[in-house]
């Protein structure tokens, strides 16, 4: 046991979850602060609800374009110039953008700061679980992408709680020193960084004469094509629970007790982060003991449509009832570790840094379409109905997709893809 806890609580396992919890804290922050930063005076003095719901789903959008940009961008220098680069370079990014974003006064320079924040974002998982994945062994490396996933899930609750908490410091308002804050601690993690080391797998690839995948010719190879549509197909669900459900969730609970107390948004956030804490720990425990990645993503599947049931069709509960929803929907979305695992698993090492980079970025970016779905079909059947029938839809393509892939637990990473 001492062995296995030597090798899963590395410094740069623990770097790369220090690294992942800095980059959730600002994804969350963001909605935790953005009506206060749109309505501050320092900031955009906006009083309109109308309006600050229009900018807020704008400032959001633009956020998550940023992400499949930033995942496309930084899975190519990932594979080209290695995994500690990405560490890099995305941190000083994301971590510039946050402090940047403490003194924004147009929505122009909000919008430009929240896509360049969501491109630096973008790096931060995808590069620590390829790195951890190929530092690491066959038999702990799921231990370590669970730590690292697990632990930064709390960078949510963190978040929650610097945008509930009112301070002011030389002039400056609560959302003005949140953001201050996550860029302080991104550039304390820069430091800490130098303590990772390189990827064995991708130094000794640099040695061979296999060449380099690009973005484009990685998908010329139709069968490569088709598994990775399947990966990221399987991970569709966790942020439809996140970008719509929990999103959503006060607009949910009015429809299902109109006469109940007013529920906070942020609250629901939070409580459903740290049911993803519980639910990744318990999946990477449990993938380990069952030795099955495929196992525990059809469970947490099936779990995902149980409480859909609950979430939508038991009416007039209480608000304490719907906060613990949002956590147990954070347990079975909890699978999110499990997902980008099996995406950097099912590739060769001259590939797996953009896979592992784009695949999650595409399915937080996939929020973007699924809204406009979730819009439709609740103009025509109501948001309950509406919000309850796509989610089937991706609980059942997701399904099918781990059908289609095959199990990867204890898999060799040491190889490349060729042409």
């Amino acid at each position: 046991m001492t062995k296995l806890t030597d090798k899963v609580l590395n410094a740069t396992v623990l770097v790369a979850s220090l690294g992942y919890f800095v980059d959730i804290y600002d994804l969350q922050l963001f909605n935790m602060v953005s009506k206060a930063s749109i309505m501050s005076s320092i900031g955009l003095n906006i009083k309109d609800e109308a309006e600050i719901a229009r900018l807020d789903t704008i400032l959001f959008n633009w956020q998550m374009m940023g992400m499949l940009v930033g995942g496309i961008l930084w899975g190519i220098i990932g594979d080209i110039k290695g995994r500690k680069s990405i560490l890099f370079g995305s941190i000083i990014l994301y971590s510039l953008a946050n402090v940047v974003n403490a003194f924004v006064t147009t929505e122009l320079q909000y919008t430009i700061v929240r896509f360049l924040a969501g491109v630096g974002l973008a790096g931060e998982l995808g590069a620590a679980i390829t790195l951890v994945s190929e530092i690491m062994t066959k038999e702990a490396r799921g231990y370590g992408t669970v730590l690292l996933v697990s632990f930064g899930a709390l960078g949510a609750v963190v978040a929650r709680f610097m945008g509930r908490i009112s301070i002011s410091i030389l002039g400056l308002e609560n959302w003005q020193i949140a953001y201050i804050i996550g860029g302080i601690l991104g550039f304390i993690l820069l430091i800490l960084r130098f303590a990772t080391i390189e990827s064995g797998m991708f130094e000794n690839m640099k040695k061979t004469t296999v060449k380099k995948e690009i973005f484009l010719q990685f998908f010329l190879n139709s069968t490569r094509l088709k598994k990775y549509i399947w990966c990221v197909l399987i991970g569709l669900p966790i942020w439809y629970v996140l970008g719509i459900i929990i999103k959503h969730s006060d607009t949910f609970y009015k429809e299902i007790n109109p006469s109940g107390e007013m529920m906070n948004r942020g609250d629901g956030i939070m409580y459903s982060y740290i049911g993803l804490c519980v639910g990744d720990l318990i999946s990477g425990w449990l993938s380990q003991y069952l030795q099955s990645r495929k196992k525990l993503v059809r469970f947490y599947l099936f779990g995902m449509i149980v409480c859909m049931f609950l979430f939508f069709f038991i009416k007039d509960v209480s608000i304490y009832w719907i906060y613990f929803l949002c956590f147990v929907f954070g347990i079975f979305a909890g699978y999110w570790a499990l997902f980008v695992t099996i995406a950097s698993e099912h590739f060769g090492t001259n590939v797996r840094s953009t896979v592992t980079n784009t695949a999650p970025n595409f399915v937080r970016g996939a929020v973007f379409p699924m809204s406009f779905l979730y819009l439709y079909t609740a103009s025509i059947i109501g948001n309950t109905y509406g919000a309850f029938f796509i989610g089937l839809i991706f609980v059942f393509i997701a399904l099918y997709a781990c059908n289609k892939l095959e199990e990867t637990f204890g898999k060799n990473l040491d190889y490349l893809e060729k042409n």
